[in-house]
């Protein structure tokens, strides 16, 4: 299992806490340390369009007028801050977020 994020994020923190409590084997990838290329990118946003950029964050507020008309991938290669965190990719299956209903889905299994 992959979590994204960064390491900064309670979130993301909480939720790999909450993995490996459960027994699941975690590997976290920090997005800003370690950046995705243009096809990780991809792939998430075929994934999850729109809903991968957090546009409700301080980061996305603070975009110039031509990036926040830009393409998400553009947005996310320019600030991958910007991504709605965290991101699990569980073998062939992704959630986005760390809701009630990602939780269940993800250590119930």
């Amino acid at each position: 299992m992959i979590v994204y994020g960064i390491s900064t994020c309670a979130l993301t923190k909480r939720a790999i806490r909450t993995l490996e409590e459960a027994g699941r084997d975690v590997d976290f990838r920090d997005v800003r340390a370690d950046p995705m290329s243009d096809d990780e990118w991809a792939e998430l946003i075929a994934e999850f369009g729109d809903r991968l950029v957090d546009r409700k964050s301080p980061d996305w507020r603070g975009l110039s007028d031509w990036l926040k008309n830009s393409e998400a991938e553009a947005q996310l290669a320019a600030k991958p801050k910007l991504m709605t965190r965290p991101v699990i990719r569980d073998g062939d299956v992704f959630h986005l977020g760390w809701d009630e209903a990602v939780q269940a889905a993800i250590t119930t299994e």
